[in-house]
């Protein structure tokens, strides 16, 4: 049984799905090419040979497809739908127990997309961590910078950790989301570059990274209706800073 199953409900969607599938692995699915069944069928016999699902379409599709499939959130397979501009990766069926919300997160690294998670152990968390890093830093020296700089908050109240796609495969940083069962949100330099949202530019960063910042405006990208509460705190080669999520009643 092959991991991640790619669905395409149209051609269209098929330069997306091998850039994903390079990444990512899988088996792609391509259901125009059997007229003899509907694609919903083709879905339905597909539907167990898989333990993490990726739709490419729109969410109505998928929940039409996923009708009478659906048994428990602690056996069903993951399903993350993705529309076919690959903008937003939403985590959609067996988000937390199943691991939809980690593919999410994959997904929309690969792509540059947003990660929709819903799931209230993961959206009710206020804080994303935004962390910027020399190479090569332990994860010792990350976990030291990070719990400097929440200060009296906790890990338990992030929702995600954030970075630039240079520092994607950063070992002592993969480890420490890894140990602390955080996911880790990739943004693109270009991104970084073009919303350079930070309270004082860094020299260095600007020369080794190209960028007048990291953590900073990756935390305020990921978080757009969030405000910077630390500003960017540097320790031992590891800037960190925080944002907070505006509540909902807070906006009322």
């Amino acid at each position: 049984m092959n991991n991640l199953g790619i669905w395409l409900v149209r051609s269209d969607s098929e330069v997306l799905a091998a850039i994903l599938q390079r990444q990512l692995g899988g088996t792609l699915y391509k259901p125009w090419l059997n007229t003899s069944l509907t694609q919903k069928e083709q879905f339905a016999a597909a539907f167990p040979l898989h333990r993490r699902w990726l739709m490419i379409a729109a969410s109505g599709i998928a929940v039409r497809f996923l009708e009478g499939l659906v048994q428990d959130k602690h056996t069903d397979p993951a399903l993350v739908v993705l529309d076919e501009a690959g903008r937003f990766a939403i985590s959609l069926l067996a988000g937390h127990e199943g691991g939809a919300n980690e593919l999410a997160y994959q997904v929309a690294n690969v792509l540059g997309a947003v990660p929709v998670i819903t799931t209230a152990t993961e959206a009710l968390k206020p804080l994303v961590v935004g962390i910027g890093c020399r190479k090569n830093v332990s994860v010792e020296r990350i976990a030291a910078a990070v719990k400097l700089t929440l200060a009296q908050r906790h890990l338990y109240e992030v929702r995600e950790v954030v970075t630039i796609d240079l520092k994607a495969n950063e070992p002592g940083l993969l480890e420490f989301c890894r140990q602390q069962k955080l996911q880790l949100r990739i943004l693109s330099s270009q991104t970084v570059a073009a919303r350079a949202w930070l309270n004082q530019p860094s020299a260095w960063v600007q020369q080794n990274v190209g960028l007048p910042g990291v953590c900073e405006p990756s935390a305020l990208i990921a978080s757009p209706r969030g405000q910077l509460i630390i500003s960017k705190t540097a320790l031992d080669g590891v800037a960190v800073a925080i944002v907070e999520d505006i509540g909902f009643q807070e906006r009322l």
